[in-house]
């Protein structure tokens, strides 16, 4: 039976982000050979069967979703039963606040997308904005993502206008959580969750440089996740 991922997202065909994740996908399935269906779902058709029908989720760019909770929801559900999950820009977002509400205990954890004034507001609208702009990053020795990458520094392209509260940076280094990648002023820009097969957030847009001549590596490590290599 072909693997299915499922694209948790508001899909829009005019949004550069979306247009870059089909390409990405189609782009490492020539290279690794693999068949392998990738269905755009909107956030608020997630429902019990979602985890009958994917073996994989990509929680997509393009916050904010038409239904958050649901979307926290199949996050915690991918985390907590190792299904490959993969989450850029808003997605990386939504996987933070994920964490902070049901591992470390902020059930008000909030994103400024949806309430600006929230108490708890984990993820907030950046002072500069980072639409638009290739930055350096550089990654933990030993991480999933430096051994994805083959590499301890990338240039990533990045289309968000938010990211994560600098006051609540010292509460999420506190559980299990790893930051495993940060620009060069110590910001972080991806997460890991420890021993599972595929659960990396980003909040820069890896997919948008992504070629068929070069694959990009998190995609392609997303996709042989998915299909068990």
């Amino acid at each position: 039976m072909t693997p299915s991922i499922a694209l948790l997202g508001e899909y829009t065909p005019t949004f550069p982000p979306h247009l870059a994740t089909n390409a990405a996908i189609e782009h490492a399935k020539a290279a690794l050979g693999l068949e392998i269906n990738a269905d755009w779902v909107s956030t608020e058709d997630i429902d019990q069967t979602l985890f009958e029908r994917y073996s994989g989720l990509w929680i997509a760019p393009g916050s904010p979703y038409k239904n958050m909770d649901k979307t926290l929801s199949a996050i915690r559900h991918a985390r907590e039963n190792n299904i490959p999950c993969f989450g850029t820009c808003g997605g990386f977002q939504h996987m933070i606040l994920e964490y902070a509400r049901n591992v470390l205990g902020f059930k008000d954890a909030q994103h400024a997308e949806y309430d600006p004034y929230a108490s708890s507001l984990f993820i907030s609208q950046l002072a500069c904005s980072l639409a638009g702009r290739q930055l350096p990053l550089t990654f933990k020795p030993g991480s999933r993502v430096a051994d994805i990458y083959g590499a301890s520094t990338a240039g990533e392209q990045y289309y968000c206008n938010f990211g994560i509260n600098p006051n609540y940076i010292e509460v999420l280094k506190q559980g299990s959580l790893l930051i495993t990648g940060a620009d060069v002023e110590g910001e972080i820009r991806v997460i890991e969750w420890p021993d599972h097969p595929f659960f990396i957030g980003t909040l820069f847009v890896p997919q948008a440089r992504s070629t068929p001549e070069q694959p990009h590596p998190l995609v392609s490590a997303f996709l042989r996740a998915v299909a068990k290599l």
